[in-house]
């Protein structure tokens, strides 16, 4: 199955939940059939419409949140023992997902120009971000100052390019940052120092990376030492920068770490996400990179090393998102 789910979003196309499921990437074929996408395994996440609920002792657990545009849910799991803890339901196709210092998880909930705020461990929002007239797909905190940023794929129904929304204290209105060469912005990140970096995609469906500095006003260009193909995940490791080719047909996701300096990134590094076929936002968690893929499949690889998963477990029909939590 050669489905790429997140191709519509990296071509700077309007992700509805819709056609993010059908569109294709196979080099010169797009799927047209929603029976062509994934089933759920058995004994995973069915998608139940019972609402959202969360185990008693979700609290007190370190989670993995994946979210599921096949079925609009986010599904919570025991971040050790795979254990379904939860469900999160009543999204609009929710896509990326972000963590806070206090365990907090933002999810962009994409067609509903918002983000919708959980407390570690809880059924119901604690709070919604707007992000007026756009299709917010990624987010990042600033562990500095609890900054939220936002990036969208595009304007309303395709209408305009995205951008990059800014909250101050993750709430409030926010500050609007675009740069000339992106049309969609896809996934973000902030270092340990408060820089934002930010991929994407021109018009054309090129890859597109940039830096917004601690304090600066402009978004600007960064040219990577090695290309991408398909803009993925972005997040800071502790040390490097690591920007995720979601990869074309058979090859598969791989992680890249970059050394970023006055506008130039510098290779340090490669992880290959061994198994996969299409892994849209992985997150990296310590020694240990998770995210679900296109087959439905949540894995497990070691981080930095990347390579064959260390573990495999039964997940979603079409995974997106990906965020760990810690408990208390």
């Amino acid at each position: 199955m050669n489905s790429k789910i997140g191709r519509a979003m990296s071509a700077g196309l309007w992700l509805s939940a819709t056609l993010s499921l059908l569109a294709g990437c196979g080099g010169s074929q797009t799927t047209s059939t929603l029976a062509m996408m994934p089933q759920t395994p058995a004994g995973s996440a069915s998608g139940s419409r019972r609402g959202s609920w969360m185990a008693p002792d979700a609290k007190h657990q370190d989670l993995l949140y994946i979210s599921d545009l096949a079925t609009s849910d986010v599904y919570v799991y025991a971040y050790r023992s795979g254990a379904l803890e939860g469900t999160l339901t009543g999204f609009s196709a929710p896509h990326g997902e972000c963590v806070d210092a206090a365990g907090d998880v933002f999810i962009t909930n994409t067609n509903a120009a918002s983000v919708l705020e959980y407390a570690h461990g809880g059924s119901s929002p604690i709070a919604t971000i707007q992000d007026p007239n756009q299709s917010p797909a990624g987010c990042s905190i600033d562990p500095t100052t609890g900054t939220l940023a936002v990036t969208s794929v595009g304007g309303t129904q395709g209408s305009s390019p995205g951008n990059v929304a800014v909250y101050k204290n993750a709430k409030g209105a926010p500050k609007i940052y675009s740069n000339a060469s992106f049309y969609s912005y896809v996934k973000c990140t902030f270092d340990a120092t408060g820089n934002l970096f930010v991929d994407g995609t021109a018009h054309t469906g090129n890859f597109e990376f940039a830096e917004l500095p601690a304090g600066g006003k402009t978004l600007g260009t960064v040219t990577l030492s090695q290309s991408i193909q398909i803009a993925g995940a972005v997040q800071w490791d502790g040390k490097h920068v690591a920007v995720e080719d979601q990869g074309v047909a058979s090859q598969g996701s791989t992680i890249y770490r970059f050394a970023i300096s006055a506008g130039n990134g510098r290779k340090v590094g490669t992880a290959s996400l061994g198994g996969s076929t299409d892994v849209i936002q992985p997150w990296i968690n310590g020694m240990t990179v998770v995210g679900g893929d296109a087959t439905g499949a949540i894995f497990y690889w070691h981080y930095p090393a990347g390579g064959a998963a260390y573990k495999t477990m039964p997940g979603v029909a079409a995974p997106v998102g990906a965020t760990v939590s810690v408990g208390s």
